[in-house]
């Protein structure tokens, strides 16, 4: 699977699931996140916002903005008041009279004068005044990110540190800029951003613009959010997690379309990683990139055997891990890595019985990158338990068993320029491995094996 198909099918996704209120937002936040950014950015408008002001189109006006802010338009207006005594202003004869008219003939001491003002707060000037507002919050909030070198970061970035200072500081300090008012929640209105679209200055039209992307991609426009994708979002390390998310969504909309039910999705919390839950004669539940320690799951590995002495390697491990348990006054265990996507836990009442299906994504063509993919499958089913229990292999010599029944490991990695086996031609290995093209057709009968052999036990 190609960088574009990638981004065509996550994009696909993202609106069929997220614009409409059902995935998670946090769980896709997640997954599009750079690289060392805290929690704060596991909001996904936000997120949204830091991918928009990584567009190239906005690098470009931020470039602009102090040369442009000399033209900032002001309209001149007029301001009547009423005083006594001194005067300050041009003196309106008629209105003067009208006033002493109505209220005191005879006091001469009563003016009405008029002064004029540069009105700022002109339509053109409150569309630019929002989309400062978005530049400089996102800014405030990852500015210190942006200064850093993360591969992430757009080479205009990093390459011109003194911009991000230049931008808050053009936005608290510049006269021009703080006599704008700030804009309401509701505004720029759509005869605002008609306004400034027709400006003769080109700062007025580039602003209006650019908002107008910025709401199509919060609407959810498909075009606007695959463009965002393609150009902010796509690092090695970042396509690498797309792909986990793309795999993700295979899984959601497969176990749909296999059980005839939507899914529910939950909420991501602290400590509970459950992102989608189908009820019926089975309880599903699929977590992402966990060991769903809340449902007694784990991947915690034997140390020492019960039958037979230590091996010198395994005596080194034991020793360490007291160590350090006595040291730290905690008591630390030996686990296997975590799932890099899926863990899918299928129960049955009448009597009560639970099937797993363990998924590892590798977003790699490298033999030893799947070669590890393979190793790390297998010590997962292997050392999978539920409540201290191991779930395979715990009622047999087999050892075989101790990886399930075939279908209860899948590996998933990128399309591969060469020969290699089938699905049916795996079905007398441990686990089964599927190339990103295979998963629209095969993960379907991976899970219906799955289910099947749940509901038959």
């Amino acid at each position: 699977m190609n960088r574009e198909d990638l981004i065509d099918g996550l994009t696909q996704d993202i609106l069929a699931y997220v614009m409409n209120g059902g995935f998670p937002e946090r769980e896709l936040a997640d997954s599009l996140t750079f690289d060392g950014l805290d929690e704060r950015f596991e909001d996904y408008e936000l997120l949204l916002d830091l991918h928009f002001i990584l567009k190239p189109e906005i690098v470009e006006f931020v470039e602009q903005l102090s040369q442009r802010l000399r033209n900032v338009r002001t309209e001149t207006k007029t301001v009547a008041r009423t005083q006594r005594g001194g005067i300050d202003g041009h003196i309106n004869w008629g209105s003067t009279v009208k006033a002493r008219y109505s209220t005191n003939p005879n006091d001469r001491s009563l003016f009405v004068t008029e002064n004029r003002s540069e009105d700022y707060d002109i339509p053109e000037n409150i569309v630019l005044k929002r989309l400062l507002s978005i530049i400089y919050t996102t800014l405030r909030d990852a500015g210190e990110y942006l200064k850093d070198n993360y591969d992430w970061v757009t080479d205009r970035w990093q390459a011109n540190n003194d911009l991000i200072d230049e931008v808050q500081r053009t936005v608290e300090r510049n006269v021009h800029v703080r006599r704008i008012r700030d804009p309401e929640t509701y505004e720029p209105t759509e005869r605002m951003l008609t306004t400034a679209e027709n400006s003769r200055q080109e700062i007025y039209r580039e602003a209006a613009k650019r908002l107008r992307e910025r709401q199509q991609l919060f609407n959810g426009d498909r075009e606007a959010l695959h463009t965002l994708l393609k150009q902010t979002a796509i690092t090695p390390d970042d396509q690498a997690r797309l792909f986990e998310l793309y795999v993700l969504f295979r899984f959601i909309d497969t176990l749909e379309d296999l059980q005839e039910t939507s899914p529910v999705f939950q909420t991501i919390q602290s400590g509970r990683q459950e992102v989608a839950r189908i009820d019926g004669k089975q309880e599903i539940v699929l977590y992402h990139d966990t060991s769903a320690a809340d449902r007694g799951l784990s991947f915690r590995t034997d140390t020492v055997p019960d039958d037979r002495d230590p091996t010198r390697a395994e005596q080194v491990q034991q020793t360490a891990r007291d160590v350090a348990s006595n040291y730290f006054d905690k008591n630390f265990q030996n686990h296997t890595g975590r799932p890099d996507v899926i863990v899918l836990e299928i129960k049955s009442d009448n009597p009560i019985t639970y099937e797993y299906l363990i998924a590892e994504v590798k977003h790699s063509t490298r033999e030893e990158t799947i070669r590890t993919g393979i190793k790390e499958t297998l010590e997962y089913l292997g050392f999978l338990r539920i409540n201290e229990k191991y779930v395979f292999g715990r009622e047999t010599e087999d050892k075989n068993d101790i990886f399930g029944s075939g279908w209860n490991g899948l590996l998933v990695v990128q399309d591969l320029d060469q020969n290699t086996l089938s699905v049916a031609e795996q079905k007398d290995e441990p686990i089964t491995i599927l190339q990103a093209e295979e998963l629209d057709e095969e993960l379907p009968v991976i899970l219906r094996n799955v289910l099947k052999q749940q509901f038959s036990t």
